[in-house]
């Protein structure tokens, strides 16, 4: 399962049981993540992880971007809760992209707003698990 996380918002997406695809499944109010509150357990219990897969912004220079302090406790936090162990992911360009994904299917940016943490998460995965099968 792979986490987007925000300082508002999470994106959640899963891959199949044979780790080909990935898919987003949700947004949710990072307090209620971090909380391992009722909406998160319940995702949890449907689709059992195994593992997250958090992101983790780079710079272009493959540098941790300014945020990944923070990512990084609240993903520790997140494993601490629910007995889930976690690695990081390179989410460089997944927001640009799902945003760009989005716009071209006619979106605005308020109806955009909800979608681009989990269309991320999916994207971010999606390259994590290509590079592990490579």
């Amino acid at each position: 399962m792979a986490l987007d996380i925000g300082q508002v918002r999470v994106g959640v997406a899963i891959s199949d049981p044979d780790e080909q695809v990935a898919t987003p499944i949700a947004v949710l109010p990072a307090s209620e993540v971090v909380a391992n509150a009722t909406p998160f357990r319940r995702l949890l219990e449907d689709w059992d992880p195994e593992l997250f897969v958090c992101g983790l912004p780079y710079t272009m220079g493959r540098q941790e971007g300014p945020q990944a302090k923070g990512i990084k406790q609240t993903a520790e936090k997140i494993t601490d809760a629910t007995g889930i162990p976690h690695v990081f992911a390179d989410e460089r360009l997944s927001s640009k992209e799902a945003k760009r994904s989005l716009r071209e299917k006619g979106l605005s940016e308020r109806e955009m707003r909800g979608k681009v943490d989990m269309i991320a998460a999916s994207l971010f995965l999606q390259a994590w698990l290509d590079a592990r099968r490579a």
